[in-house]
């Protein structure tokens, strides 16, 4: 696959799973949880982002 075309879906990748991770805790937190309640699935979702963000940073950004 080319260059362009990694980045390109790469971005669109991490754009719909962090779309959908932010609103789930989001759901979880304005419902039955409440902000304690999903405060630690605030920072499991942030984190596992990080690491997706960092992942295509480094397969597609990153000078070799």
């Amino acid at each position: 696959m080319s260059g362009i075309s990694k980045k390109i879906l790469g971005f669109i990748g991490i754009a719909l799973v962090s779309t959908f991770v932010l609103g789930l805790a989001f759901s979880i937190s304005k419902g039955f949880a409440g902000f304690w309640g999903g405060l630690p699935f605030w920072i499991v979702s942030l984190f596992v982002l990080s690491m997706a963000v960092y992942n295509y940073w480094e397969e597609t950004l990153r000078k070799k």
